[in-house]
């Protein structure tokens, strides 16, 4: 039966481990001067060796004929740990066997001595996995094992293990394997199993298997299955990845910001079986190496991926800032941790591409800083931007005629106090200097009954003055008062914080001979703009445009736009309700 190659390969001593120099080299040492702990605690993430080592320890304690500390691998005790028939060496999962009866059973067993070797060892993978109660079951046999007993824990995930159990053991911590160690060792393995494979190819494989020597083991025997040369287009065929070249060419159309070539791009992989996550795996993968070659060029070199060589980042991190790298990197990472709960991956992966492309599109505060990267840039460049044209305030709506007043209701129904006042006697004297008329000769009005006054005369209201023309303007310096303010607005803005700008929006300003007058229209714009910075910065964009040295004054209301306050007219108006007396 064909046995794959990460078991087929799985080292057997010490000396075969890979990357594990500081670890291998300690417990070779430990078990040739027989300084063993009772508890051992091996981390790291996959594939890097943890439950090989633990049971090449295990053989080392336990062979007959050891060698400076590593097992012969030839001795009954050597082969019945590799052929898991010795029964004194138990390799256990904690994440099927993690609740408190497996541990108590375990417990039990391990107070007998070994049958057939000098160390009984249980190695429990994925330690963390086991329940709260199995931990402090084994708590105890851990504080205080037999003499024959050594415990061996591999975890990939140290945080959940408990401090208690962290106390009582040695801990080493298994570190990723570099890529060249990789390829060193994937080069041996692929020499001794008959397979061509090519340099680059094997610098791919260590790249994609991520510091774990087994995967790239893993995905050697995949590619290699077909037989021939394993060479980089095979490697990309066979795990349907879109390559350096194809993926530098997409990201070539992202930093031009052209959203069709880039969505033609990924239609022509997507088509081509190409995964939509790889791709945007390796987009991640080469914005970081951007962003790193472009931050740290001098220390940073050492932490490329390798996939790419120096003129191709030079070429595609021309002119690109920064801060868009880093953009480019959260979005893609954003995406493809969304990709495995997306009901249509393909679409989410375009709408990723467009929103690189364009960040404006985003909607929140990455668009507004893609704005201002732009305006940035063009004012760094002298590239005039295209300004937003301003906003033309309409003309205030001249007043409409007022309609004439309804009629005025039948005499038998009008209440006394909307009688007509009585005309003005011709003397000129006002109503209000008359006596009151005498009461009847009847007297008093029945109880109850309201005495009803004399009739207040409406005043008429006194004419307003007429307005005083104003001396019309030439027609040259009306246009050019019309106008310079329009266009010196927006140089006016780029020079202030957007404090400022809605302030000025709001404002009117008039250049009357050396003084330019801003109208502000309330007396919190008056207040804003009032301010030495402000006018500074209004003195020099007009000295600029006109060549004049003016002064600058901010005045309340005014300009040509006035806004048409109704309160005055209400007051005007009055009350139409006269007071009477309850006698």
């Amino acid at each position: 039966m064909y046995q794959a190659l990460y078991r087929k390969w799985r080292p057997k001593a010490f000396a075969d481990v890979v990357g594990q120099s500081h670890i291998t080299d300690t417990l070779r040492r430990q078990a040739a001067q027989n300084r063993l702990s009772h508890a051992y605690l091996f981390t790291g993430t996959r594939g890097t060796g943890k439950t090989t080592c633990a049971k090449i320890l295990a053989k080392a304690v336990n062979c007959q004929n050891p060698a400076d500390g590593d097992p012969c691998n030839a001795c009954p005790a050597c082969l019945g740990i590799d052929n898991g028939s010795l029964l004194d060496v138990l390799e256990l999962d904690a994440a099927s066997n993690n609740g408190v009866d497996h541990v108590r059973a375990l417990r039990d067993d391990a107070v007998y001595a070994p049958a057939s070797v000098k160390y009984r060892v249980y190695i429990i993978d994925e330690v963390h996995m086991l329940s709260v109660a199995a931990f402090n079951a084994l708590l105890k046999i851990l504080e205080e094992p037999p003499a024959h007993l050594i415990f061996i824990l591999a975890t990939t995930e140290l945080h959940k293990v408990p401090a208690t159990i962290l106390s009582r053991c040695q801990r080493f911590a298994f570190k990723r394997i570099r890529p060249q160690d990789i390829a060193d060792r994937l080069q041996y393995v692929a020499q001794q199993e008959g397979m061509t494979l090519a340099p680059d190819a094997a610098g791919l494989l260590a790249r994609l298997s991520d510091g774990a020597l087994r995967d790239g083991l893993s995905l050697l025997d995949q590619c290699g299955a077909a037989g021939g040369v394993i060479d980089t287009p095979r490697v990309l065929d066979v795990l349907g990845l879109a390559g350096n070249v194809q993926t530098a060419e997409l990201m070539r159309c992202i930093l031009r910001r052209d959203v069709e070539s880039a969505l033609l791009a990924l239609d022509r992989l997507y088509c081509g079986g190409k995964d939509v996550g790889a791709l945007l795996n390796e987009l991640s993968a080469l914005t970081r190496d951007l962003l790193i070659r472009m931050t740290a060029p001098k220390g940073g070199m050492e932490l490329l991926s390798g996939g790419y060589d120096d003129a191709r980042l030079s070429e595609l991190s021309q002119g690109v800032p920064p801060r868009r790298l880093l953009f480019m990197a959260s979005q893609l990472q954003a995406a493809a941790a969304a990709l495995p709960l997306s009901p249509n991956r393909r679409t989410d992966a375009e709408l990723c591409l467009l929103r690189l492309c364009d960040e404006s599109l985003c909607g929140d505060t990455a668009a507004l800083s893609a704005r201002i990267a732009r305006l940035e840039e063009a004012v760094r460049t002298g590239t005039p931007a295209a300004p937003p044209q301003p906003v033309r305030r309409a003309k205030p709506v001249q007043a409409v005629k007022k309609a004439a007043p309804p009629p005025p209701p039948p005499a038998e129904d009008r209440p006394p106090w909307d009688e007509e006042p009585p005309p003005l006697p011709d003397n000129g004297s006002p109503p209000w200097d008359m006596d009151p008329p005498p009461l009847p000769d009847d007297g008093p009005p029945p109880y109850g009954e309201p005495v009803r006054p004399a009739p207040r005369p409406r005043v008429a209201p006194s004419p307003e003055p007429a307005p005083i023309p104003a001396e019309p303007k030439p027609a040259a310096v009306k246009e050019e008062t019309d106008g310079l303010w329009g266009n010196l607005l927006e140089r006016i803005k780029e020079r202030l914080t957007p404090m400022y700008w809605y302030m000025l929006e709001d404002a009117h300003g008039e250049l009357q001979g050396d003084v330019m007058v801003v109208h502000c229209g309330d007396d919190m714009i008056l207040e804003t703009l009032d301010d030495p910075q402000v006018k500074d910065v209004i003195r020099d964009v007009v000295a600029q445009r006109t060549g004049k040295n003016i002064t600058v004054r901010c005045v309340l209301g005014g300009g040509p736009v006035q806004n048409v306050d109704k309160l005055e007219e209400l007051i005007r108006r009055g009350s139409r309700y006269d007071s009477f007396t309850v006698k």
